[in-house]
């Protein structure tokens, strides 16, 4: 038997594993399915889950170059981790001692510590802000986006206060709930290392929608479970760590919105389609960091700051401008007039967002937080979408006179009506009707148009210049130049021999956009989920906000008049009533108790017609009911919602899926430092140790026994 065992668990490591990881890395998930099949049917005893195999994130030591940068991540995350500690010891010694030589040793070694931390605070930064990883593999040339690297985190051990929590709290047995305890800890390992995909999003959406769950069993409002929440910030890699899983509720959506940010840097956008999706990606990333920002307050990262926050959406905000502009410079067929001027216009309004970016990250708390190949990059794209603007401008005015002069009238009329609409203020000089009609002057505004185009690409190739990360990045540098080479050709083009004349000032284009960025809230119902420790019972009773008594056994004996008590509702059931004298009041059973388990089987999730049934058929020896009394909740509100949910069929099935109203209800998950309105403050009348419920308001038959 034994040598079987030693045959199954070589098998195990030589054959099987390597075979079903090759069908994960290749998504053959149906092939794994078959082997997983076949292994179980000739070696039974191979210790495989199948739920372990589709719960996995990216390996971190995979020779891929988005782990290798997300490995490097850590590894400074933790050098800079243990500096800071060394600092932190380092200067309560120096606050401590009274020996001027100790003091002088400390000064010198903190000297070092402070120069330490600033080489890896700097590599950090080169790490973060590398945006070439995460760009497409396309030969199409298109100006980079800027993604965001996702926070990193320690490995979390839920299992000590778990189960210390379900046997003080609950009352039960804690090694009964170890699968479940395992199960979450894996979710939980799994995603620390998403995949960049939408795999990768519903894990980290699963992970969320899971700790609503796990802060409604775990965690009571004036107490902490023990565990500590571990998280670096996404930028500067500074440690931050509390027990409040609101903070790990926040660092989990930060990631979904950084997750979105890389996904959509990597479309392929030389193509519609590529272009929708990171559309779409930029602007759900952008709705996570707002929700983000106006559900939370008071941050200890940086990173999840309100002047961090706003940066982001702004970006995102940006970046989807930037898809916009891309996706009409696709769809423009031909050189007409008024397409060209329609360009120029989403040129200038890409060019006006990201200089509100800019400005965002020149405020003081920014200004030295945010990398400086973000700022180089964000002004870049500033002059260089300025500089379109005016290109598109010129070549409207120069490339189609022939056109206009050839339309039909009313076709001139809405060129009119367009060009006139077109500057943020009326130019000096002749009218805008005269520069329509006549060449000459056409081509001199065209002129001024491209001056301006040719000294703002310029600008952007300086700033480029001075940034070394910028400096590598070659499809950047590509954009630049030819972007740059192709107004200087037009400018050539326009200037003559005899055109003495001083080049006018070209006047200011009027942003405009056909597309506003839809800025959407996380949907969190769409990815459903259930509860993990749904066999402690209904969140509607047993959650960490309700107190009540221990478990009571009661030893009921039927009587010839019954049993004497009346039930209601369902999941679980409730003692409406104990008739006086009768059998259930000899035995100790009170109105407000929770029938939990009849005759050892529990019945926390049983229907009003299950629990009758066991009754009923107990035998002349009685039923044993194991029942509980519910003593109070914290909040008048959480006491109404308990005790409607008892008789509501919906109410289960909201319990057990999160659906949308886990979505309509989603802000009570933040409840980190939120801003909250103050409930009122009544106090529900108590019958004994139990509620005094309204039974009349609620419309339910309840049955006698």
């Amino acid at each position: 038997m034994a040598y079987l065992q030693d045959v199954n668990l070589t098998l195990n490591l030589f054959y099987i594993w390597p075979i079903l990881a090759l069908f994960i890395q290749q998504k053959h998930f149906i092939l794994m399915i078959f082997t997983y099949l076949i292994i179980n049917y000739f070696i039974p005893s191979v210790p495989l889950s199948l739920a372990l195999l589709f719960l996995q994130g990216c390996d971190p030591l995979a020779q891929t170059q988005r782990s290798k940068l997300q490995h490097r991540r850590a590894r400074i995350n933790q050098q800079i981790n243990k500096e800071m500690r060394m600092r932190a010891g380092a200067e309560n010694l120096f606050r401590a001692t009274t020996n001027n030589k100790v003091r002088e040793t400390v000064a010198l070694e903190l000297s070092f510590v402070n120069s330490n931390l600033q080489l890896l605070k700097e590599e950090l930064e080169e790490l973060n802000s590398n945006m070439e990883v995460y760009q497409t593999d396309s030969e199409a040339v298109n100006v980079p986006m800027i993604p965001l690297g996702l926070k990193e985190t320690k490995e979390v051990d839920f299992s000590l206060s778990i189960q210390d929590f379900i046997c003080e709290h609950y009352g039960e047995d804690s090694s009964l709930y170890d699968k479940e305890i395992k199960e979450l800890m894996e979710l939980r390992q799994a995603m620390r290392t998403p995949s960049r995909n939408q795999a990768g999003l519903e894990l980290l959406m699963e992970y969320y929608n899971q700790l609503y769950y796990l802060d409604q069993r775990f965690f009571p409002p004036h107490r902490n479970l023990g565990v500590h929440f571990h998280w670096y910030d996404s930028l500067t890699g500074v440690p931050s760590c509390q027990r409040a899983l609101a903070f790990e509720k926040g660092s989990v959506l930060f990631n979904i919105g950084a997750l979105y940010t890389q996904i959509g840097a990597r479309q392929d956008r030389s193509a519609t389609a590529g272009i929708e999706r990171a559309i779409d990606a930029f602007q759900r990333a952008a709705g996570a960091f707002n929700y983000l920002k106006e559900n939370f307050s008071n941050a200890p990262s940086l990173d999840m700051s309100g002047p961090s926050l706003c940066m982001l959406v702004q970006l995102m905000v940006a970046q989807v401008q930037e898809c916009v502009f891309e996706r009409a410079t696709l769809m423009t067929q031909g050189t007409h007039f008024i397409s060209q001027l329609c360009l120029a216009q989403e040129a200038a309004r890409v060019s006006e967002v990201y200089l509100l970016v800019q400005q965002t990250m020149t405020q003081p708390l920014m200004k030295d937080y945010v990398p400086f190949s973000w700022a180089s990059m964000v002004q870049v794209k500033s002059e260089h979408f300025c500089a379109l603007s005016h290109y598109y401008t010129a070549v409207a005015l120069c490339d189609h006179m022939s056109s206009v002069e050839e339309d039909e009238e009313h076709q001139q009329a809405e060129a009119e009506k367009a060009f006139f609409q077109f500057y943020v203020s009326t130019p000096a000089g002749p009218s805008l009707r005269q520069v329509l009609q006549d060449t000459e002057k056409r081509r001199k505004l065209g002129k001024a148009h491209l001056r301006r185009a040719v000294i703002r690409h310029e600008e952007a190739m300086r700033v480029h210049g001075l940034c070394k990360i910028l400096r590598k990045m070659d499809i950047l540098q590509d954009v630049l130049s030819l972007t740059h080479k192709r107004s200087l050709d037009k400018y050539s083009e326009l200037d003559r021999e005899d055109d003495f004349d001083e080049t006018a000032e070209a006047p200011e284009i009027q942003s405009q956009t056909h597309q506003k960025p839809d800025i959407a809230p996380p949907n969190f119902s769409a990815v459903q989920v259930s509860d993990i420790f749904q066999r402690l019972g209904p969140l509607s009773v047993f959650c960490a906000r309700a107190r009540w008594g221990p478990v009571r056994l009661i030893c009921l004996q039927r009587k010839e008049s019954g049993l004497g008590l009346t039930l209601r509702g369902d999941s679980p059931v409730l003692v409406a009533g104990v008739v006086p004298g009768g059998c259930a009041a000899e035995a100790g059973l009170r109105e407000g108790d929770y029938i939990v388990a009849v005759d050892g089987q529990d019945c926390k999730w049983a229907k009003h017609s299950e629990v009758v049934n066991m009754l009923k058929s107990c035998s002349d020896r009685g039923a044993e009911l194991s029942v509980v009394t519910l003593h109070s909740h914290d909040t008048q509100v959480e006491r109404k919602a308990i005790m409607l949910s008892h008789c509501s069929a919906k109410e289960n099935t909201r319990q057990r899926l999160l659906g949308t109203a886990k979505g309509q209800s989603s802000a009570s998950l933040l409840n980190w430092n939120r801003k909250k309105k103050r409930e009122g403050s009544s106090v529900t009348k108590r019958l004994g140790s139990t509620f005094s419920l309204s039974f009349g308001s609620i419309r339910e038959a309840e049955a006698m026994y």
